[in-house]
């Protein structure tokens, strides 16, 4: 297990929304849906959180991938002009309290525990230093991220700082990427969105020799001091998850909102990069132009 200390505990009611309008009918449709938690350490899933599909399809499978995470899927073979995908449910979340402050091994010694299999752990770990579908090792991420991990330099500190870096040199911008853009030409334009920092950083620390994962989830927002929070207004989010050792394991870090995460994230999916966690995929027949609305709310529970 992950090093866990006394820390906060939050718990939210998450309603997502996924709706699909078509300008003309769907005659079939497959379907692969990823919007439950994963139960794992320091998140607990109520049994009632759930799934549910309009038009209902005759049945809903559930498996786990390969990575742990909670896979729906789904068919329809009747004439649809809308899809709408509802995952709701109570969730509890109790992150590990870590700081910079806390002692943790030189990030060398956790490549070295890796590659010569010395970590008890590195059969699961080895698997996230390897280029991926969406992350490719190269020189430039590397030279980027040295300036953090200097020799000897305690992991926690230097992955906080290139968090930090991250969030300092790269402008949020929603327009400046798509969901498909190459992870080398937002860290190119140093813009992009939060599955852009976390797919910069992760090929920042792969490059390294390091593990680092790709976690979709949720991020609990905050209202505006004096104003009421509005239903809808949180997002999906990503973050990164970076191996530090046998001691603290794995550590979720933010470089969109350069923290590391805490009680606001609650974690959905893990994996090598976006492409391991797509909230919804699938193909279809018919249906012609579509457009996708999206509404998530994070609602805490008193």
């Amino acid at each position: 297990m992950d090093k866990q200390t006394a820390a906060e505990t939050a718990t939210y009611r998450v309603n997502h929304i996924t709706t699909y309008n078509y300008d003309t009918p769907v005659r079939v449709s497959h379907n692969l849906v990823m919007l439950v938690p994963r139960v794992e350490f320091g998140v607990d899933v109520s049994p009632s959180y759930k799934l549910t599909v309009k038009p209902v399809p005759l049945s809903i499978t559930r498996r786990e991938d390969y990575f742990g995470n909670q896979l729906h899927a789904f068919s329809l073979e009747e004439n649809h002009r809308q899809l709408v995908v509802t995952a709701s449910g109570q969730v509890k979340v109790t992150p590990a309290r870590i700081s910079v402050s806390d002692p943790s091994p030189s990030w060398e010694s956790v490549v070295q525990g890796v590659r010569e299999q010395t970590d008890p752990r590195w059969m699961d770990v080895c698997q996230f230093q390897f280029p991926s579908t969406r992350i490719f090792l190269e020189e430039a991420y590397a030279e980027y991220a040295r300036q953090c991990f200097v020799p000897q330099r305690p992991i926690l500190e230097a992955g906080l700082e290139l968090t930090q870096r991250i969030y300092q040199d790269f402008e949020y911008d929603s327009k400046a990427t798509h969901v498909y853009t190459p992870t080398l030409e937002a860290f190119g334009i140093r813009r992009g969105v939060c599955q852009d920092f976390a797919h910069v950083q992760i090929a920042c620390l792969r490059s390294l020799g390091l593990s680092a994962r790709y976690v979709s989830g949720y991020l609990r927002t905050h209202p505006v001091p004096g104003k009421e929070r509005l239903v809808g207004a949180d997002q999906s989010h990503a973050w990164v998850s970076l191996y530090c050792g046998t001691e603290h394991g794995w550590v979720d870090l933010d470089p969109t909102n350069n923290r590391i995460c805490d009680c606001d994230h609650v974690p959905v999916a893990r994996g090598r990069d976006y492409d391991d966690v797509v909230p919804v995929r699938g193909v279809f027949l018919g249906g012609g132009r579509h457009r996708i609305d999206v509404s998530v709310d994070v609602c805490p529970v008193e």
